[in-house]
């Protein structure tokens, strides 16, 4: 990575970087998407840190950004320190995950906050993106920033119905009150091995298998978690009948990332095609 500070702004030339494929992919909910004269731009938050982000040719424009947030918060949330092309070298020793990286190789994965991110991938249950943004969007407004646990935990069903969220709610309540009280602690479930966090992670009602495995990779940078779900159903069925190559096992969340996009862009071509 290299960067620079021009006015208020933080210059960075980035290699595997592609803001679109990054911010709508589906891994986080605060991102949208503006009109400007740039290549594309997107505003957003880490917790309750704003940020607008666009991309212009060769380099990414972070505005009204200082050197200091720029690399206490934005580093680490868009993961710059790792080498994505050293790890897509890796992958692409399989046929099928070298056709993803080349398709979605600017697809770096975030460093989401463990709370949000839970909370987050609790209320995408059984629901699309444009309701799940709406839901946050609520959620964030009404408490003037993402709420803490804590916050969250004094209220109850009907003080939640403005979020519109239907049995999602219960489950956040239920979330929020547990690590509230210091039954659960997102930061020693994140250090478990893979296997007790996801369990630990479970314990909480409504999270299942692939929210757990959300929370692990999106939340907790579990890189080893791979949330299924019907789009990497049918690639391991369909690429993977005898497994997932082990020497990927590693990068697996990572790598869920590049096939989760290379079979929906096959299957619009098929669809468009037909």
């Amino acid at each position: 990575m290299k960067y620079i500070q021009k006015d208020n702004n933080i210059i960075v030339w980035q290699n595997d970087f592609n803001l679109n494929e990054t911010l709508d992919c589906g891994q986080a909910f605060r991102w949208e998407k503006i009109s400007t004269s740039f290549d594309c731009t997107y505003k957003g938050f880490y917790l309750n840190h704003p940020l607008t982000i666009s991309a212009k040719g060769d380099h990414f424009i972070f505005h009204d950004t200082s050197e200091q947030d720029f690399l206490n918060i934005w580093v680490n949330y868009f993961d710059f320190e790792t080498d994505y092309g050293k790890i897509k070298k890796l992958l692409s020793k399989d046929k099928t995950l070298a056709k993803a990286c080349e398709f979605a190789g600017g697809i770096r994965l975030l460093r989401q906050d463990k709370w949000e991110a839970l909370c987050s991938f609790i209320i995408s249950q059984n629901n699309n993106i444009p309701r799940i943004k709406g839901i946050i969007s609520r959620l964030c407004a009404h408490y003037q920033g993402f709420p803490s646990p804590q916050q969250l935990a004094l209220e109850n069903i009907d003080s939640l119905s403005f979020l519109r969220a239907g049995f999602r709610a219960k489950y956040l309540l239920d979330a929020s009150r547990r690590i509230a009280n210091g039954e659960l602690d997102l930061g020693e479930i994140a250090a478990m091995p893979i296997n007790d966090a996801r369990k630990a992670l479970m314990s909480i009602k409504g999270v299942g298998p692939k929210v757990a495995e959300c929370a692990l990779l999106y939340g907790m940078y579990r890189i080893e978690a791979f949330p299924i779900d019907v789009w990497i159903k049918r690639v391991l069925e369909q690429y993977y009948p005898n497994g997932f190559p082990e020497f990927a096992n590693e990068y697996a969340g990572i790598a869920q990332q590049y096939l989760f996009h290379y079979i929906r862009s096959l299957q619009k071509s098929t669809t468009q095609m037909a």
